[in-house]
């Protein structure tokens, strides 16, 4: 399997993401570098887009997430949200839906996602990570539920969901209650990541497992998935997004995560009422 550079027809390229075909492998990248692959609107529609577009394909059969530059994503771009005049609940609703439909979508969608994993992985794009099937890290990664440090609450986009399952309930709650970073060896000690390597050998780790996978039969891949799905299923994806998204919105009648924004971008401590 030829390396993603090597590959001469691109499957998409859009804006703010870019998919090179390598065989059954698609190889996403996150491309926003100078912003930390940090996501906007435009680019969760994308996002979302794409892994609606992918769902009934029979050629893709993997795809490898990953991001261009320094980061693997930095979440929600907060400099861009920070602007935005205050929306009505029904807007802030609507608006919320936009970022969670994305999660929805990559779990739904039957292909197998793996996510390499650099630098930050934070708020949005460690939602991203979660909803993968498989992360692999970099000694680089740092990942971390970032929404109740600038006033949201700590599920957001599947994360209330995901995590628990993944690192069991009580690392999950020191989590989502706190923010708290987890550095690449932390992370492979509870099991969020599948393996640490070094930055550098990242894409060679995630070509060689996405070999592994392209080996078996194109209908017991997915169907494993499926399988992955329904066995992890107590409350249902949706169920679990619904109630973070309430919460979200919520909050952000609160006026707490405005003041938040507000405090990332001028580099200050929030003051909260």
């Amino acid at each position: 399997m030829a390396s993603p550079e090597e590959v001469q027809v691109t499957a998409r390229e859009t804006e703010f993401i870019q998919v090179a075909k390598d065989g059954p492998v698609d190889w996403l990248t996150l491309n926003r570098p100078e912003q930390l692959n940090a996501i906007t609107p435009a680019m969760a529609a994308e996002l979302s887009d794409y892994f609606r577009s992918i769902a009934p394909s029979e050629q893709t059969r993997i795809v490898v997430i990953r991001g261009a530059g320094r980061a693997f994503c930095a979440g929600l771009d907060i400099v861009a949200a920070s602007s935005v005049d205050e929306p009505s609940l029904n807007t802030a609703m609507i608006a919320q839906r936009r970022y969670s439909e994305l999660i929805v979508g990559m779990r739904r969608c039957p292909q197998p996602i793996i996510s390499l994993v650099h630098g930050p992985a934070a708020g949005l794009g460690f939602s991203i990570a979660l909803a993968s099937d498989v992360r692999i890290a970099g000694e680089s990664a740092r990942m971390n539920a970032a929404f109740v440090r600038v006033g949201f609450s700590g599920g957001d986009c599947g994360s209330s969901y995901h995590l628990p399952r993944l690192v069991g309930g009580t690392n999950a709650a020191e989590l989502l209650l706190t923010g708290r970073f987890v550095d690449a060896e932390r992370a492979l000690r509870i099991g969020l990541v599948s393996e640490v390597v070094p930055d550098a050998e990242l894409e060679t780790a995630g070509r060689s497992l996405a070999q592994d996978m392209a080996r078996v039969a194109p209908l017991g891949l997915r169907l494993t998935k499926d399988l992955l799905n329904a066995s992890a299923e107590g409350g249902s994806l949706e169920a679990a997004i619904a109630l973070e998204d309430r919460s979200q919105v919520l909050c952000g009648a609160s006026g707490d995560p405005a003041e938040g924004m507000r405090a990332f971008v001028d580099k200050r401590d929030p003051e909260y009422g």
